[in-house]
């Protein structure tokens, strides 16, 4: 059974730093494309930023390029997300999902394996 179970949200002032974590169980990071989405009050959720199973290749959306960083770490069997100059626009909760298949792509949909998210609020 897959399961993604995040962690490392908070309340964090404007241009300050979060790492956010995204334990994976049930299945191996490395073959796993993992990503990351948020869901702001009131709109939809909404794509952050990917990894392919190989590991070998990011993406990110265009309102957070050069400030977050996605990575991962096989042995933890973990994907994170470092969040830098954090902008009250970033408040959200932030969702961690893989693929509903091994060794897919990173267009993820509603049918793939989400975590239950976990809340961050930037204050100006």
């Amino acid at each position: 059974q897959v399961r993604l179970v995040e962690s490392g949200g908070g309340l964090v002032q404007v241009g300050g730093s979060l790492r956010l974590s995204c334990a994976l169980s049930g299945r191996s990071v490395s073959g796993s494309a993992m990503g990351w989405f948020r869901q702001a009050p009131a709109k939809e959720r909404e794509f952050v930023a990917a990894i392919t199973w190989s590991g070998t290749l990011t993406t990110y959306a265009d309102s957070v390029k050069g400030r977050f960083t996605i990575s991962r770490n096989t042995a933890a069997n973990s994907v994170y997300l470092q969040m830098n100059s954090l902008q009250p626009e970033d408040t959200a909760v932030y969702y961690c999902v893989t693929g509903h298949t091994p060794l897919g792509g990173t267009r993820f949909s509603e049918s793939d394996y989400w975590g239950q998210g976990t809340q961050v609020t930037v204050s100006s």
